[in-house]
């Protein structure tokens, strides 16, 4: 199995939930929630795709770095590279049933798995457990902002599987497919977040920061770690990009929490502007959705050794030796390309 192959079993197999577009920016699927799209016009998934392709990269190649080192920690584990397969679930309304809740978890953690990575879990339930306990706890659960109590027990049931860690996606408080299933979700103050903090064992995220008010607020919580994210562009219309918002957040909490970005990855090289940008690790959805459906957990791995290979190029050509060495000096523009 090769990648093509994954991609054309995807596209036979996706056929009316995704068009596998070549240019995979939103367009196209714009408003298809429940489904692949971002809510309402499309913009905030647009815009992922806009703020990072706005970022030029500095070309150089008169240095000594031929080896790049992509590997990084993350609460204390070696990952080959700060590349995570973001939390996806709700298979039945936005793949149609294609794939189960736990066909799709399995792919995504055993994937990157065998890629020397993390994957997350979707909020799952009892399938992201079962997953996490078969993979060795070789991945990390992230739920909804549902009730506490039920946040801090399924917290304890992800600690007995082995998670690596757990965290909330607080900006799935207004998510349209689970209003129309008639769940609950909240937003979350800091006396919420403290206490969950307080009450969960395992190092805690908080999913869904876009100001850096926010990320402050978290960090005074207690989290060890916020991600960067509109959700996809699937929750509010008309958010800016996260490439946008993320060096502000960066300037404000870089050093106190581990800083994570998700939205329009689509290459190694988004990965390095987006480190650059004041990152530390970077999580890829659609794509791994679409090697998910196209080759399982082997078509996941595939996606992700690609994205890693493409990061070593793109380092090697920026004259970057690690990825824990990597500064805005890769950016072509900055700081004056900053405010753009």
């Amino acid at each position: 199995m090769n990648l093509e192959e994954v991609r054309a079993a995807a596209k036979e197999k996706l056929k009316g939930l995704c068009r596998m577009c070549p240019v995979c920016d939103g367009r196209a699927c714009a408003g298809e929630v429940p489904g692949f799209g971002g809510i309402g016009t499309g913009a905030s998934f647009m815009n992922n795709i806009e703020a990072l392709r706005r970022w030029r990269l500095n070309l150089r190649t008169l240095h000594d770095v031929f080896e790049p080192d992509t590997k990084t920690t993350l609460f204390g584990q070696t990952l080959a590279a700060p590349i995570l397969g973001a939390p996806m679930a709700g298979t039945a309304s936005n793949l149609k049933g294609l794939l189960s809740d736990y066909e799709l978890t399995k792919a995504i953690i055993q994937g990157c798995r065998l890629a020397g990575t993390l994957g997350m879990a979707g909020d799952a339930g009892k399938w992201a457990l079962r997953v996490l306990e078969e993979e060795e706890g070789q991945g990390i659960f992230i739920f909804k902002p549902r009730e506490q109590e039920k946040i801090i027990s399924w917290a304890a049931s992800a600690a007995r599987a082995g998670a690596r860690g757990f965290g909330i996606d607080v900006d799935g408080a207004g998510l349209i497919n689970m209003r129309l299933l008639g769940m609950f979700v909240e937003p979350k103050p800091l006396a919420k977040l403290r206490e969950l903090v307080e009450n969960i064992s395992l190092p805690f995220i908080v999913k869904g920061v876009m100001t850096p008010d926010e990320a402050e607020i978290a960090a005074e919580a207690g989290a060890q770690a916020v991600v960067v994210s509109n959700h996809g562009g699937r929750v509010l219309d008309h958010t800016p990009g996260t490439a946008d918002v993320l060096p502000a957040i960066a300037e404000r909490v870089k050093g106190r929490v581990t800083i994570m970005v998700d939205g329009g990855v689509r290459s190694g090289a988004d990965v390095l502007k987006l480190l650059a940008l004041g990152a530390d690790h970077v999580l890829v959805g659609r794509p791994l959705l679409q090697a998910a459906v196209g080759g399982g957990a082997e078509g996941v791995r595939l996606a992700v050794e690609k994205l890693i290979d493409e990061l070593k190029v793109a380092m090697i050509l920026t004259g970057t030796a690690s990825v824990a060495q990597v500064s805005r000096r890769v950016l072509f523009g900055w700081p004056e390309g900053a405010a753009k």
